[in-house]
């Protein structure tokens, strides 16, 4: 079933809510690491660890981003 379409076109919420995304996933790859490492998986747990590193690279790009946009926008 798809999402009913946003009602906010903006494209500072867009990106706001790509971060928190971004680093909402990468805070609940820590569950799956400790599962992967609880059944002896260490395949599995380097794929979630490189997984959970690009989501906070993401996330934390993205605030840099966010940082810029809204300052250039005060001026």
């Amino acid at each position: 079933m798809a999402q009913p379409e946003s009602p906010v076109k903006d494209k500072n919420y867009d990106l706001v809510n790509v971060v928190s995304d971004s680093l909402k996933y990468a805070w609940q790859m820590e569950t799956y690491i400790k599962d992967a490492e609880r059944q002896g998986d260490e395949e599995l747990v380097t794929w979630f660890r490189k997984i959970q590193e690009n989501n906070k690279k993401a996330g934390e790009q993205g605030k840099r981003l966010l940082l810029q946009r809204l300052k250039s926008e005060e001026g």
